[in-house]
């Protein structure tokens, strides 16, 4: 089965990308089939991928593809990070977290930093010589960020960090962590701030690389901060003003992970289809068995009109006009559908589906975290619900 060639084939039209936009997808899409697909498997085993792709990817321009030009990026917009993300996305390389560095991790930098410290790091991302990721998760928290115990207090010139966090994507790999603290206890979420942490700095050290069930490939710690110091400057922003600004970006992580959500279920579908008429069982193909060409038909009508809505939510987040309650109902939808048909997906696979070398089976562990990663779904529901 030329698994590359259905993948390669578009679900419906879309009007949402310019001429100089596909022209950046046929980019990224060699540099995925050459430097990425081939490898996966053996990153998934290792837990990790290479730092060396990162700078590979660089030096071909596919990270902060939306950073200005004067800050060393590419001057891209939002369709650019969308496309870097879904053909990652159409080989199932859910290890490789470019979208966290680039499109979650940098835009607090680019927003927030000062202008040394911008100077001092984001040349360095965009390269890829450093890696960042973003520290909120601590043990037993979830998804309440009110309930943040990781505290920072001035000292001086300096600020000192106490605290562990979990779950930190890219944790293995960072060589920048934006780390959420507890700057004011008696504060609540008017008491939070962004501090940056970079590798190497005394008391700062990583935990295990943590076995998920599936992202096999993402590298995912437990970081650990004592008595850490670092320069004043590496706050982000204004002091206590933390939440305020993980509100403002959550929005376009959301929707980030809800476009994966779409190019994943329309590349399985494709998949699916094409394994469903090659497999043999009583004498016919999976596929000539009514139950079965009804569910694909379904799954068919449900995830254009997916497409529909997620792609009218680029465009508008393109324009600046996606609001935090419309980012959390696509991811929601997203998240919600993908679980559920990549589920029917499996099971017309049969056993095969559920052995680690069938794309499907491993694209079915990776999505279960979307329902949680991100906030929750129930948190989704309850953002949504707050607007009824």
């Amino acid at each position: 089965m030329d698994t590359n060639a259905a993948a390669a084939r578009p679900f419906r039209a879309r009007t949402i990308f310019s001429t100089e936009h596909e022209m950046f997808r046929d980019q990224v899409r060699r540099f995925v089939e050459r430097e990425v697909a081939p490898h996966h498997r053996d990153w998934e085993h290792a837990g990790v991928v290479p730092r060396e792709l990162w700078r590979r990817a660089g030096e071909q321009g596919l990270l902060c593809t939306m950073l200005p030009e004067e800050l060393g990026g590419a001057g891209g917009d939002f369709g650019h990070a969308c496309i870097v993300l879904e053909e990652l996305a159409r080989v199932n390389a859910s290890g490789v977290a470019f979208q966290l560095h680039s499109d979650i991790v940098v835009p607090y930098i680019q927003h927030y930093a000062t202008p040394e410290k911008r100077a001092e790091w984001l040349p360095k991302m965009v390269s890829g010589e450093m890696i960042g990721a973003i520290a909120m998760t601590e043990p037993g928290m979830g998804s309440d960020l009110k309930a943040v115990r990781t505290s920072a207090v001035r000292d001086g010139d300096e600020w000192v960090i106490n605290g562990s966090k979990t779950f930190i994507s890219n944790g293995q790999n960072a060589g920048l962590v934006i780390v959420v603290c507890r700057t004011d206890p008696e504060a609540g979420r008017r008491g939070m701030s962004l501090i940056c942490v970079e590798e190497g700095t005394p008391g700062f050290t990583r935990g295990r690389n943590l076995e998920k069930i599936g992202m096999h490939a993402q590298d995912t710690s437990e970081l650990f901060f004592e008595d850490v110091r670092v320069p004043a400057a590496n706050l982000l922003g204004e002091l206590n003003m933390g939440f305020r600004q993980l509100m403002h970006q959550l929005p376009q992580e959301r929707l980030i992970i809800a476009v994966r959500c779409g190019i994943s279920m329309e590349t399985m579908l494709e998949k699916t289809i094409e394994y469903t008429k090659q497999r043999q069982i009583f004498g016919q193909t999976v596929f000539d068995f009514q139950v079965h060409r009804f569910k694909l038909a379904q799954a068919k009508a449900e995830i254009g009109m997916f497409r529909v809505y997620l792609d009218d939510c680029i465009a508008r987040h393109m324009k600046g006009e996606l609001s935090a309650e419309e980012a959390a109902a696509v991811k929601l939808l997203g998240t919600e559908m993908q679980n559920r048909l990549l589920d029917d997906f499996l099971q017309m696979h049969g056993g095969y589906g559920y052995m680690a070398e069938y794309e499907i089976g491993r694209a079915w562990a990776d999505a279960r975290v979307g329902r949680i990663y991100g906030g929750s779904s129930e948190v989704m529901r309850e953002i949504i619900a707050r607007t009824l």
